[in-house]
This record gives structure tokens, sequence and C-alpha cells, in this order.
């Protein structure tokens, strides 16, 4: 079969996963290949993600490395077996894939957390907030382009419209909810709408407060989304260089951590929009 030029985030993330289990069993990438009647080459290229793997070569790879965790193997072979199109994959061509991972990531998510120091999540941003954010990039975006992260923005908010949307916990900092992107008239209404969201049966929201007397470090925005077992959660990060993907557990430790104690810091949900209103008064 061809190799995939670009593997997605998810599509690398199986076969991390698969070079993983092979490592604890201490085998090397040629013996496993010969189990399945290739080479080195053929493994090297399933745990870049380059290759796609069934599910039954998956669950035979499994017993030969002698996993044990049933509930992981059983997650990788639901994986491999994937054939959905996302509706993010119209995008392609159009948006870089870092955008299409993040939409692919949410969509696959068990539970969403998320604590953003700058601006309000992007999955809860309105239109006109998200334009005046991409009006300020340098060099400027063509308008275009701006056009096409803006819808594609707005669509990642459809997971909250399935039968059984994801969980997602937003802790948002006082400073993010203060900041006037777009005027008072824009700030004002997306204050109203992240009200508005937190009155959604799934949605949490939690202000970090300027009070808080504790530096909580978070300048890359960290969205935190759980896997189908805690061994396939991912931590996606913003930053100007673009959006990176995390997944091994030292790092995953570290973000639950900081969203634990962000958690312990902010206002309560009733005091959280509490707080929302004021500032939205003062505007």
């Amino acid at each position: 079969m061809p190799p995939r030029s670009n593997p997605t985030v998810r599509q690398a993330r199986l076969g991390s996963e698969l070079r993983k289990l092979r490592e604890a069993a201490g085998m090397a990438a040629r013996e496993a290949g010969a189990f399945l009647g290739g080479n080195q080459a053929q493994i090297s290229h399933i745990e870049a993600g380059r290759w796609g793997v069934s599910a039954e070569r998956v669950r035979r790879l499994a017993t030969l490395y002698s996993a044990s965790d049933a509930r992981l193997v059983d997650a990788l072979c639901a994986m491999a077996d994937e054939r959905v199109r996302g509706w993010w994959e119209g995008y392609q061509g159009v948006l870089a894939p870092g955008f299409l991972h993040l939409a692919e990531l949410e969509h696959h998510a068990t539970y969403l957390r998320s604590l953003n120091v700058v601006n309000v999540p992007g999955i809860l941003q309105t239109e006109e907030y998200i334009r005046a954010i991409h009006r300020s990039y340098r060099p400027v975006l063509p308008a275009e382009e701006v056009d096409a992260r803006v819808e594609f923005r707005l669509r990642r908010r459809s997971i909250f419209e399935r039968a059984a949307p994801p969980p997602f916990h937003a802790i948002i900092h006082e400073a993010a909810l203060r900041m006037r992107f777009g005027g008072r008239k824009i700030a004002k209404e997306q204050l109203d709408y992240v009200l508005e969201a937190s009155e959604w049966p799934t949605v949490t929201v939690r202000v970090l407060p300027f009070t808080c007397e504790e530096f909580i470090e978070a300048t890359d925005a960290p969205l935190y989304a759980g896997g189908v077992v805690p061994q396939l959660d991912t931590v996606q990060l913003d930053s100007p260089m673009g959006s990176f993907f995390l997944g091994d557990e030292a790092k995953l430790n570290r973000y639950r951590q900081l969203l634990d104690i962000a958690d312990r810091l902010s206002l309560n949900e009733s005091e959280s929009r509490q707080a929302i209103h004021h500032i939205a008064r003062e505007l």
C-alpha cells in the first residue's frame, strides 16, 4: 500500500502506542515485521502512522507483545477500524493540518478540559471575536483564509449538538475575560455567549480571578482531551508556531496537575457566572 505522506495525529498515535507495546516487550522491529510476514520497514511505517493497519493485525501484534491491558488493546483495534470521514476533512488543502487534527481530537474525546489566560477557548468564541483576533495576525492573513478559519472554528462547536456531547470543563483567567478584542461591543457579546454556554448541560466554566496569589504557568493554552482509556489522552497546545500534540505520560501528568491546580484555585460555577456578569457590566 502507498504510505501516507501526512498521517493525522490520531493515526500517528495508534502507531506510537503499538511501538510502546513492542518496546515494553523488548522485541526488535525486525522480529515484529517477520511475524507479520514482512520486514523492519513495514513495522516502522506502521509505527509512524504512514501505513494503515487492520484491527486483526493490531490484535495479533498485541498478542505477540503479551499486552495484558485488554481495554487498551480494544481501543487500539477500534482506532484501526475507523472508516468515518469527519467534516474537517473537507478543509484539507484549505487550512493547515493542525486545524484538522484539533477537530478530529475534539470529535473523539470522551471529555475536554482547557485553561486559557489570554482569550476565551476557541470552541466558545463568537464569529466577530474570532475575526477580531485574526485581524491582529502578522503578516496579515488573506480575507479568504480568515473566512475559512472563522467557519472552521464555529463548526468545531458541533460536538455540543450531539446526542451525548463530551463534558467540557473550561477554566478562563480573568485577564482573558477583560481583553477587549474588537472593542467593547464585541467583547461584551463574547462574554454573554460564554455565560450562555456555561448553562449548557455538559459545559462548566470556571473563572481564575486576579486575586489568585499562586502562579499558573499556562501561556500555551492547553486543551486536554480524554481518550477512551487514559493511555490515549492527548494535550493540544496553541502557539504562534502552530498546534502541538502531546501524548507521553510524563507530559500528560504535568498538564493534569496544572489543570487540577487551576481548578482548585478558581471560583465555583455560581461565583464564576457572577464574575463574568460583573465584567460585562463594566464594559
